[in-house]
C-alpha cells in the first residue's frame, strides 16, 4: 500500500472527451483521489451516464458546484472558456491549474490575473513544471511535431524550412458533433483543413524557437482522418546529418523521456493508440531527414500529458498512473 498523499482533483469540463479519458485515469491512479468532475448540462447524474464504460469503476456523479478542498483542477473547456471560468470563479491561490485549452499555450498569454502558467511539455522543460503552480498543456498536433523536431532544435541543426504533413482521427474535433465528424462522411474518407494555418502552429513555431533560438519555417498540412483517435505527422527537411548520426541525436535526447521512444524499424499509429507514449523513426533520403511522430491525441496529446504534468508538480514518479498498454488488435 501506498504511502504517498493523496492528491485531491477536480476535472472541469469532465463531459467531453478529454474529461473522459482524464477520468479514467484518476480513478486508476495510485496518488490522486477524484474529488469532483463538473458538467453544468448533468450534475447529479451518474458520470456512467455520459461515460458509460465508467459503469462500475466509479460511483461519482457529476457535480454542478466547483469544489475548493482540492490540490489541483484540470480545465477541459473550449478554447477561449478557461479564461472566462477563471473570471467567473476566484479560486483560492492554492489550488493549481492544467489546463487543457490553448488559452495560455503562447507566450503573451501566460500570464493571467495572478496567475503564471508554464507550458507543459516534459521532454522539454520538465524542471519548471515540476516548480509550476499552472500549467498550460499542448496541444495534440503541438506535441506530436515538437517531439519530432525537438533534438534537431536544441542542437541547432533545423537550417532549412520544415515540411509536415499530419492525420488526426475523429476525436480530435471534440465530442460534439460537426458535418466533418458525422460517420458518414468520415469514414472511408480523407481530407485537409486548416492548410498552412492551424492554429498548434504559434506554440509550436515558439517551443522549436526557444531550443533553436531562432524561429523556423514550417509549412504544416493537417488531416482528418478515417479512424477514431491518434495522430501520424511526416517531418522533413534539409540535413547535413548521417542517418546514424541523426539516431544518435535522437536516442541521447530521449534516453532518460519514459513515453517518448525512437524506433528504428518503421512505426505505425496503432502502436501507441491507447497509451501516453510518442513514437520516433528517421529516415534520410538524400539530404532529406523525415521524421515519422505518432502519438494518441487522447492521452499523449491531451489528457495523459495533463497527468504526466500532474505527477511532475506534485514530485510523483512521472510516469504514474500512466502504465497503459495499446490494444494493437
Amino acid at each position: 500500500m501506498s504511502l504517498s498523499p493523496q492528491i485531491r482533483v477536480g476535472v472541469v469540463g469532465s463531459a467531453g472527451y478529454t474529461g473522459g479519458e482524464l477520468i479514467r485515469l484518476l480513478v486508476h491512479h495510485p496518488h490522486a483521489e477524484l474529488v469532483f468532475a463538473h458538467s453544468e448540462s448533468n450534475g447529479g447524474k451518474a458520470l456512467s451516464s455520459v461515460h458509460t464504460d465508467l459503469l462500475g469503476e466509479t460511483q461519482l456523479p457529476f457535480s454542478s458546484e466547483i469544489q475548493e478542498d482540492v490540490d489541483v483542477i484540470f480545465l477541459c473547456v473550449g478554447h477561449g472558456n478557461a479564461r472566462k471560468f477563471l473570471d467567473e470563479n476566484d479560486l483560492p491561490p492554492h489550488i493549481r491549474l492544467i489546463d487543457l485549452s490553448q488559452d495560455f499555450r503562447l507566450q503573451k498569454n501566460r500570464s493571467f490575473q495572478s496567475r503564471e502558467f508554464v507550458y507543459g511539455l516534459p521532454e522539454l522543460q520538465a524542471n519548471a513544471i515540476r516548480q509550476a503552480k499552472n500549467i498550460a498543456n499542448p496541444g495534440c498536433f503541438a506535441t506530436t511535431i515538437e517531439l519530432a523536431l525537438l533534438p534537431l532544435a536544441r542542437h541547432h541543426h533545423i537550417r532549412s524550412a520544415i515540411h509536415v504533413n499530419a492525420t488526426t482521427g475523429s476525436t480530435g474535433a471534440g465530442q460534439n458533433p460537426g458535418a466533418t465528424t458525422h460517420f458518414s462522411w468520415r469514414n472511408d474518407n480523407l481530407s485537409a483543413y486548416k492548410i498552412f494555418e492551424h492554429q498548434h502552429l504559434g506554440e509550436i513555431s515558439e517551443v522549436l524557437a526557444q531550443a533553436e533560438d531562432v524561429e523556423p519555417e514550417i509549412h504544416f498540412i493537417p488531416q482528418r482522418g478515417a479512424f477514431s483517435r491518434g495522430i501520424f505527422a511526416t517531418c522533413y527537411l534539409d540535413s547535413d546529418l548521417t542517418l546514424e548520426e541523426a539516431y544518435q541525436l535522437y536516442e541521447n535526447f530521449y534516453q532518460s523521456a519514459p513515453f517518448t521512444h525512437v524506433s528504428r524499424s518503421n512505426i505505425d499509429l496503432k502502436q501507441v493508440v491507447n497509451t501516453n507514449k510518442c513514437f520516433l523513426h528517421l529516415v534520410k533520403h538524400g539530404n532529406k531527414l523525415l521524421i515519422i511522430s505518432i502519438t494518441d491525441n487522447l492521452l499523449k496529446g491531451a489528457s495523459g500529458q495533463a497527468v504526466q504534468n500532474m505527477n511532475l508538480m506534485f514530485g510523483l514518479e512521472e510516469s504514474a498512473g500512466l502504465h497503459l498498454k495499446s490494444i494493437v488488435f
